[in-house]
């Protein structure tokens, strides 16, 4: 029992540290413009939003504040904002389950050899 509950706390640590890793992969509007410690609060603050709504706010004032910086450099970012939640939440995959094989080998049965005892006499 204890075994079974020390390997699921594993996967799901392992699961839950994937989930921050992915979702930071993903670098923000004009990251290549903005500080480390920059980077580190923008993100905070958008996992510290409730809704979707609020997001996208903070997602277009930083998209502008980050064109304004930009211009001030003599650069040039895009003009449209990145797509809405890139990077953030649980996306569309399926997550772990069952697979689609079933393995190699046919388990234990007959087989097609004869075996002790069936030779000629």
């Amino acid at each position: 029992m204890f075994r079974t509950s020390l390997m699921t706390a594993v996967v799901l640590a392992t699961l839950s540290v994937g989930t921050v890793a992915a979702q930071d992969a993903t670098p923000a509007y004009g990251s290549q413009l903005m500080t480390r410690q920059e980077r580190f609060e923008y993100r905070n603050q958008m996992r510290a939003l409730k809704t979707q709504e609020e997001r996208n706010a903070l997602r277009l004032e930083h998209h502008q504040r980050m064109q304004e910086r930009a211009k001030e450099k003599g650069l040039v970012l895009p003009d449209t904002p990145p797509n809405p939640g890139a990077g953030m939440g649980p996306g569309m995959g399926g997550g772990m389950g069952p697979g689609m094989g079933g393995g190699m080998g046919g388990g234990m049965g007959p087989g097609m050899g004869g075996g002790m005892g069936r030779g000629r006499p």
